[in-house]
């Protein structure tokens, strides 16, 4: 049973607009936007979700991470008047704070349905694995208020999607649907709107199946990797091939193959 977690940190005792819960179980844990009617995210809850992201990567109850906004809407963005009373300073952090589900070293799943602009879709552009559904809707508007996206949103989806496409998206403030999202390689998958908990769901337990040694592996490889030169990224897979090679996992991943049973991974 999930239960509402809780953080020695003193900054994560009230969390402003979202929730955390964790089913230790399943191995699960749920960050959930919460700011109804649109899960508008604050300046403060930029800084709270760097500090959980932090604190769910260091516990060992956790395996995988799902980001979900409660209601109809994942997130219409952040809190606009905010922006001009946080010092240039504080903003010049932003990217930092959304990247935290990147650098976390756990799977982190985005379940996005309806709204899911500005700040929503840079933090789900952050995440692994995004679900999206047939009223999902992304978009980056900042050029509505003279401004570009400050938190990472255009310079992930350029490399996602390709200089054209993000020129449409971020210098027209263009919405695109869940589809044309996942024809375009920005959604992991496409589901009826009723369908999004039970695929999240589904992707989960996928996930808890494999080694967590190597998927921390995997993870980080792909994300160094991501810009590097061709052989400099086959260089660096080879060095992370041979540490897994020395692994617990990999040696009950081989027996298990052999002996037709399913792996009990250990994550050493």
């Amino acid at each position: 049973m999930a239960e509402h977690a809780t953080f020695q940190d003193p900054r994560l005792a009230e969390l402003d607009g979202f929730t955390v819960t964790i089913d230790a179980a399943r191995q699960r844990a749920d960050v959930t936007l919460d700011y109804p009617p649109y899960n508008v995210v604050s300046m403060l809850a930029r800084d709270q979700l760097r500090l959980v992201f932090e604190a769910l990567d260091e516990d060992a109850s956790v395996r995988i991470i799902v980001v979900a906004g409660k209601g109809e809407h994942f997130s219409s963005g952040g809190n606009i008047k905010g922006f001009l009373e946080a010092s240039p300073e504080h903003v010049s952090h932003l990217a930092w704070n959304i990247a935290a589900p990147t650098r976390c070293s756990k799977p982190v799943i985005a379940a996005n349905r309806g709204y899911c602009f500005g700040v929503g879709f840079e933090l789900s552009l952050a995440c692994d694995f995004r679900i999206a559904t047939e009223t999902t809707r992304y978009a980056l508007p900042e050029q509505k208020l003279g401004q570009i996206p400050g938190s990472g949103g255009s310079a992930r989806l350029q490399k996602m999607v390709g200089v054209t496409r993000t020129k449409n998206i971020v210098m027209r403030s263009k919405r695109i649907t869940g589809q044309e999202a996942y024809d375009w390689g920005i959604a992991s998958e496409i589901v009826a709107d009723a369908d999004l908990e039970k695929a999240v769901d589904a992707l989960v337990e996928e996930l808890i199946g494999f080694s967590p040694l190597a998927q921390r592996t995997a993870k980080k490889l792909l994300n160094d990797t991501d810009d590097a030169l061709l052989s400099t990224a086959i260089e660096l897979e080879g060095h992370c091939y041979s540490r897994l090679r020395t692994s617990e996992d990999f040696r009950e991943g081989v027996l298990a193959f052999h002996e037709k049973r399913a792996p009990t991974f250990v994550g050493r």
